[in-house]
């Protein structure tokens, strides 16, 4: 769904004359649809990311819905898997990798999830900053999974991904789902947690499964307490 300016001042727990401003400095990722403004939520998502704003938990509810059962980012990452030490010298090379590698069902084409995330980096780096990556294609990964996938993979060198901040990419995390509401969710959730220092120094010196599943469960159960806003 598109959101509205009354959305995301919701979302980010902003009035909407801050919203305005927002937009008119096009630091927000906005379209122009009938002299109104529409925003893409999954957009939204990594423009928070990238910027190291809090989305609370009506980040990924549809607007005048019910809540529904929460996927906790522990679970799904566990599911899909930590990998170390992957080659590649090029972005491409590295997303090759990462499509090798990550638990995908028997019967999913991989070449094909390749050309999607490759597409979508021609677009738009999918660099998040401090040498992390979401790669993603605009419409998410949804694949017929008995329980959502995310999968993080170290590479072996950082490449440069083109990110913002200019920073090569180290850490690239992926997620795939039944449909996109899952994938909204685990991605405001990776969000959220991604601004934890105890986190991102984890992620950092590539520190062992067991103990980034942990620091992910930590911060993870804050998640609920958010109340939007900027750190």
């Amino acid at each position: 769904m598109q959101l509205t300016v009354k959305h995301v001042a919701r979302i980010f727990n902003i009035p909407k004359a801050a919203v305005y401003r927002l937009i008119k400095k096009s630091q927000l990722p906005v379209y122009r649809i009938n002299d109104q403004y529409r925003f893409n939520r999954s957009e939204l998502v990594e423009w928070a990311t990238l910027h190291k704003v809090n989305m609370g938990p009506s980040a990924f509810l549809e607007p005048e819905t019910e809540p529904f059962p929460a996927t906790r980012l522990a679970e799904a990452l566990q599911a899909g898997g930590i990998f170390y030490h992957l080659p590649g010298p090029s972005k491409e090379e590295a997303l090759r990798a990462v499509v090798d590698i990550i638990p995908l069902p028997a019967d999913v084409e991989r070449d094909y999830i390749f050309h999607m995330l490759l597409a979508r980096e021609q677009l738009a780096s999918t660099g998040v900053g401090d040498g992390i990556a979401i790669p993603h294609p605009r419409s998410p990964i949804l694949l017929h999974v008995h329980a959502p996938l995310v999968s993080l993979c170290f590479l072996k060198k950082a490449v440069d991904f083109g990110a913002l901040d200019g920073i090569p990419v180290f850490a690239l995390i992926t997620i795939i789902t039944a449909n996109a509401r899952l994938h909204l969710q685990l991605l405001s959730r990776l969000s959220f947690c991604l601004r934890d220092p105890g986190l991102r120094e984890a992620l950092e010196r590539r520190a062992p499964r067991g103990e980034i599943l942990q620091e992910i469960a930590r911060v993870e159960s804050e998640w609920g307490g958010s109340s939007g806003g900027k750190s």
